[in-house]
């Protein structure tokens, strides 16, 4: 699907907040109701837009403690990777899991309650996941910058 200037400040402006109405989505890129309405079903369709959620305040919900996990796996297992997969979907404490070059396989996202929680998440369920090498773990101290999205959103405006 090619995008014009009015579908990318439509993107651009559901990313910032997905909750807005139709009406007021229309308003701010400058089209009638119908057309930003189309528009947006077109690029639902399209799959460039692959849902709505709400961001939660994870600390506030008590989940204070945030990791980044580095996983390297022995990669001599047969289905090492597909195991893998399936033994981290198992956990709700993985937010995020991205396969990645370097000295690591994976590199995971973890959300925890406190530094309890994560050290036995890592000793319990993390590490005994089969095939599973070595674990390097960074707590995070303060998020600096959290956007979301994609970018380049800056071309956008």
């Amino acid at each position: 699907m090619q995008i014009d200037a009015i579908d990318q400040r439509i993107l651009y402006r559901l990313q910032e907040n997905g909750h807005l109405s139709n009406q007021d989505l229309a308003e701010q890129v400058s089209l009638s109701p119908s057309a930003c309405l189309r528009r947006v079903r077109a690029l639902e369709d399209a799959g460039l837009i692959r849902g709505y959620r709400a961001v939660l305040d994870a600390e506030k919900l008590g989940f204070e403690l945030e990791a980044i996990v580095h996983v390297s796996l022995d990669q001599s297992r047969p289905g090492w990777h597909e195991e893998f997969l399936a033994g981290i979907a198992l956990h709700d404490e993985i937010t995020e899991a991205s396969i990645v070059t370097g000295a690591s396989n994976y590199i995971l996202a973890v959300r925890t309650r406190n530094l309890a929680a994560f050290s036995n998440f890592v000793e319990d369920k993390l590490s005994k996941i089969p095939g599973v090498r070595d674990l390097c773990s960074h707590i995070v101290m303060r998020k600096v910058k959290s956007r979301g999205g994609m970018l380049p959103l800056a071309s956008w405006r």
